[in-house]
């Protein structure tokens, strides 16, 4: 029931939210975003945390506050915006985002080997497939197996309207690693959120002087087929999504463990470097360092 009742709700979320004002539909998220501050529940209490760990010690606990509730009024910004970008135009996907290397990215895929793109759960990189895809390019993604599976499928279909193909993580008739290796060779851009391993069985690196795991899936893709890697950084401005991003050379020494587990750790830095500069637009409420409770 609770499964079905989530599934409806998102459902509501697509159906009514883009039919609203959008300056209504931002105050309510607005303020749903500063109750949620104001309530200091699990998820806020381990964006607090995960805050902290980007800023250091040095800023004060007010300070602090005020970047957590900025965080969630980003969060709940993406998911206004993820409500209502079905309802665009192409015209309104390209004129709301914008790349900084924009002229790279066209003259890499139009070469037509592909790239992988890299990125950490920042900004609303839905937008960013929409604009990528509305440029004329071809993209692929993977979608984790949510629960109900009815949610799954809309959020599949949902990215499939954007213009993404999209392979399960699980469950599907090929490996999804195989799947991709075979589109980065044929011009796509294939697109991995890669701050967060959902496998307990990625690679370790050093993040924010912390330890973690972040999913191989990048670097092995880069090392697998020669295809250009790039770290994507995202955040808000008043009016659309901003970016850049970052080239990465993949490690060329010792054995492929060894170079994926160095190339992973290269696109940790340079995440690292992104959501240093706009810490209130990375969306992690999750446990994400080795040494954090599973509490909060």
């Amino acid at each position: 029931m609770k499964d079905r009742l989530t599934e409806l709700g998102y459902a509501a979320g697509w159906r009514i939210v883009r039919m609203m004002p959008l300056r209504a539909a931002r105050a309510i998220f607005d303020t749903a975003a500063d109750r949620a501050a104001r309530g200091n529940g699990p998820g806020t209490q381990r964006l607090r945390r995960n805050l902290r760990q980007v800023v250091g010690p040095g800023m004060s606990e007010q300070e602090l506050d005020e970047l957590v509730r900025a965080g969630l009024r980003s969060y709940a910004r993406y998911w206004l915006e993820a409500f209502r970008l079905p309802s665009q135009s192409r015209e309104q996907f390209l004129a709301g985002f914008h790349l900084e290397q924009a002229d790279e990215l066209h003259a890499v895929l139009a070469e037509g080997r592909g790239m992988i793109l890299a990125l950490p759960h920042v900004g609303n990189w839905d937008a960013a497939a929409a604009w990528l895809v509305s440029s004329g390019h071809k993209m692929i993604t993977v979608a984790e197996r949510l629960k109900p599976e009815g949610l799954f499928e809309r959020f599949v279909a949902y990215r499939e309207k954007l213009g993404m193909e999209v392979v399960p993580l699980t469950g599907g008739q090929r490996a999804p690693l195989d799947v991709l290796a075979e589109k980065a060779t044929q011009g796509y851009a294939v697109a991995l959120l890669a701050d967060r391993d959902l496998s307990a069985r990625g690679v370790e690196v050093e993040f924010f002087g912390g330890r973690t795991r972040m999913p191989p899936g990048p670097a092995l893709l880069a090392l697998r087929t020669g295809a250009p890697l790039y770290a994507a950084d995202l955040w808000y401005s008043e009016t659309r999504t901003e970016a850049r991003i970052r080239r990465i050379e993949p490690a060329t020494e010792g054995a492929l463990d060894v170079r994926v587990r160095d190339t992973t750790q290269r696109i940790a830095d340079a995440f690292e470097v992104g959501i240093a500069e706009h810490p209130q637009d990375w969306h992690m409420l999750q446990k994400l360092w080795l040494n954090q409770s599973a509490r909060v």
